[in-house]
């Protein structure tokens, strides 16, 4: 599984400087401790678990589960018998043990350059032990859900971890989702309370989240489940004096905490605000509330296998999944992870711009930098806005020593080339990060030898919202770095390749990836439909997790995650990834994006249809498309050569910035029925997108 050694050859190592100070400075040292995570799996979380506090230890296995469904129920269980509470573990053991209460737990870097602020640890426990009493105050009680449906700001930490300590289930729902996709999700997991905000920016663009949020909870009460309340953040308008009316006072301000200005003496940029409606029979003030909380609240002692959060990902079959995590496992898994794959070190600024609506925000914004006392950021805006160079000005801003990003992200910077990167120094940077999908080797060489000055080591991470935490990742000086693979699983992770029949593969060998044992992080069940769980994740493979996604594994053992199973070709009898297609695709100077879907073919089964986006100025003719078939049949061979080619000047994306390909495969067929598109960003690039499409034949 894991080669006796790392190859030396066509790969790139980690600088000497960085090995010195690492947890896990070499390869032996990472295969040692990966065999032992297997072998003895008791003894190794045994030990990291001992870094935290339980208020009762755990009784029986560490780890106990059944993943085959022949045999009974599907069931992962971790540290039953043990109790603890995640809040006490990032905040109070910080401030009170730790004596980090003066450390700043985080930069809050707004919409605007220059709107910003600094949390220690002691003011967040503080506003969290305010906010828990708040939301006892409304009646929440341990084992409600709250819904949470913010921008990223403070508050967003602030309320998620006031769940946490009184043994609420936070249910995080982006705040780009629509209202649809916010009533759906709140009837779901059957909340009592949404916490949300009256507005926010991004860029140039207003979101007014408080009339999407009035907008679903109609939905709710027009569906027979309403909500009896709802807290809003006053994050762009003034906090209004004495009693709330029927309208907010129309104010024009950017930022939330009033007290900032005060502090810093800065005066914001002012936008137009508009009215914000207000429901005094639902609706509460986030400000008025705080006012009158006490910042004292006793920690609620929690079972390891209580639930901790609800996060919802897509399905196939449309209705989104209830993603539900447990405490214990969880906290171990989060935690480790983040400090291993970023090798953190105490005198680091991390910096991870995701948003917490998305797994990654959960588990690498607030509770794996939490746990391990960490110094992050936390960015409002666009990395585009108000000019590409935003993300590089934040991190010499803060000292960013450590930075965590999307192939997206970093595929939408290159289109500009390199100079707005080197307008800043950058000298800070250790460690660069990729997370979300693949990413393609150009990707990764540009966000290497531009971003990274060619110094500092990728982890390329492959996880999901299941998983909890990084499955398989390089670790910083201990793994020598191929661009575009995720190299080696994590601590506890035993992935295996099967094919068609469910036969493991040995060797240089592709097909689907599974996992044959758990690890502490990983998903419990689909709330409230334990069978759409089993059926999902373990029905196809009997004893083994299916991640749904492909991989190959090379000659030196390297594990390459070649995307979806849904997003591979059968090709007259060979399996393409489009990944690979795409990779070859974006190798093309003229190639900023490329998204590459299946189409059903008379005589081979699916034929290769290709969107590509274009970089600034380069025009599309019949000249760069036979340049385009012709870079995929030289990469690939013949058998990948694109049937068709398609110029597009937009993706449909989501507001995460994922192309939805399932979208562009109902393009490529002419269906002009797209389901559910509630996550779509921008629907004007669909339209677009049929009228510009290739002709095909039947």
């Amino acid at each position: 599984m894991i080669p006796d050694q790392a190859p030396k050859e066509d790969v790139f190592h980690c600088n000497e400087d960085l090995k010195k100070e690492s947890h896990i400075p070499s390869f032996e040292r990472y295969k040692e401790l990966y065999i032992n995570s297997i072998e003895n799996p008791d003894e190794f979380w045994g030990a990291i678990a001992k870094d935290f506090f339980w208020k009762t230890k755990h009784t029986g296995r560490f780890l106990d589960y059944n993943f085959d469904v022949t045999k009974g129920e599907i069931f992962i269980k971790c540290m039953e018998g043990a109790t603890t509470n995640i809040c006490y573990n990032l905040l109070d053991r910080n401030v009170h043990e730790k004596k980090l209460g003066d450390k700043i737990a985080f930069f809050w870097e707004g919409n605007e350059p220059g709107d910003d602020l600094t949390v220690t640890y002691r003011e967040l426990l503080q506003k969290v032990c305010q906010f828990a009493n708040v939301l006892k105050s409304q009646g929440v009680k341990k084992g409600d859900r709250v819904s949470i449906y913010m921008p990223m700001v403070v508050e967003l930490v602030v309320a998620m971890l006031a769940c946490v300590r009184i043994g609420a289930v936070h249910s995080i729902v982006f705040a780009g989702f629509s209202a649809e996709s916010l009533c759906e999700r709140i009837i779901d997991s059957q909340c009592s309370l949404l916490i949300t905000a009256d507005g926010f920016y991004r860029g140039d663009k207003l979101i007014n989240l408080k009339l999407l949020a009035d907008e679903a909870l109609q939905k709710c009460r027009d569906k027979g489940f309403p909500v009896k309340k709802s807290i809003m953040l006053k994050h762009l308008s003034k906090e209004p004096e004495g009693v709330v009316g029927s309208q907010s006072p129309p104010a024009k301000r950017v930022c939330p905490d009033l007290e900032q200005e005060k502090r810093t003496g800065k005066v914001k940029k002012t936008r137009p605000v508009p009215k914000v409606p207000w429901n005094p029979d639902v609706d509460l003030c986030w400000h008025s509330l705080m006012k009158e909380a006490s910042d004292q609240c006793e920690p609620e002692w929690c079972e390891s296998e209580d639930p901790l959060f609800i996060l919802y990902t897509s399905g196939s079959t449309g209705k989104p999944k209830g993603v539900l995590h447990t405490v214990s496992g969880y906290l171990l898994y989060a935690a480790t992870t983040f400090k291993l794959v970023f090798d953190h070190q105490n005198d680091d600024v991390y910096w991870c711009t995701a948003d917490i609506g998305w797994i990654t925000g959960h588990s690498y914004i607030t509770y794996g930098p939490l746990a391990n006392g960490a110094t992050s950021v936390l960015f409002e805006g666009l990395p585009t806005y108000p000019d590409v160079s935003r993300m590089w000005e934040i991190v010499d801003k803060y000292r960013v020593t450590k930075f965590y990003t999307a192939p997206t992200a970093i595929r939408l910077l290159m289109k500009y080339g390199s100079e707005p990167v080197q307008k800043y120094k950058r000298k800070s940077l250790k460690v660069l990060g990729t997370v979300g999908e693949p990413i393609n080797p150009e990707a990764w060489q540009w966000y290497y030898s531009v971003v990274g000055d060619g110094r500092c080591p990728i982890v390329d991470t492959f996880w999901q919202t299941e998983t909890g935490g990084h499955v398989m990742t390089p670790l910083p000086a201990a793994t020598p770095m191929k661009p575009g693979s995720a190299t080696f699983p994590f601590f506890g992770v035993v992935p295996a390749i099967l094919n068609e029949s469910g036969e493991e593969l040995e060797g240089p060998s592709e097909g689907y990836l599974v996992f044959k044992q758990p690890w502490p992080g990983v998903m419990r069940t689909v709330y409230g439909n334990h069978e759409r769980f089993e059926t999902t994740y373990f029905k196809k493979f009997p004893g083994y997790y299916v991640t749904g996604d492909g991989c190959r594994r090379d000659k030196d053992g390297y594990y390459w995650i070649t995307g979806r199973i849904d997003d591979m070709l059968n090709v007259s009898g060979h399996l393409l990834s489009t990944a690979e297609v795409e990779s070859a695709l974006v190798e093309h100077k003229a190639v900023a994006e490329a998204a590459v879907v299946s189409r059903p073919h008379p005589v081979k089964g699916e034929s290769l249809y290709c969107f590509v986006t274009l970089t600034d100025g380069v025009a599309y003719n019949q000249a760069l498309e036979a340049e385009l078939r012709k870079q995929v049949r030289e990469k690939i061979g013949a058998i990948a050569t694109p049937d068709y080619i398609q110029n597009a000047p937009g993706l449909p994306k989501t507001r995460s910035g994922k192309i939805m390909r399932r979208v562009l495969r109902k393009i490529a067929c002419d269906e002009k029925d797209l389901g559910d598109v509630s996550t779509l960003a921008d629907s004007s690039v669909v339209e677009e997108l049929f009228r510009n499409r290739c002709r095909t034949t039947a």
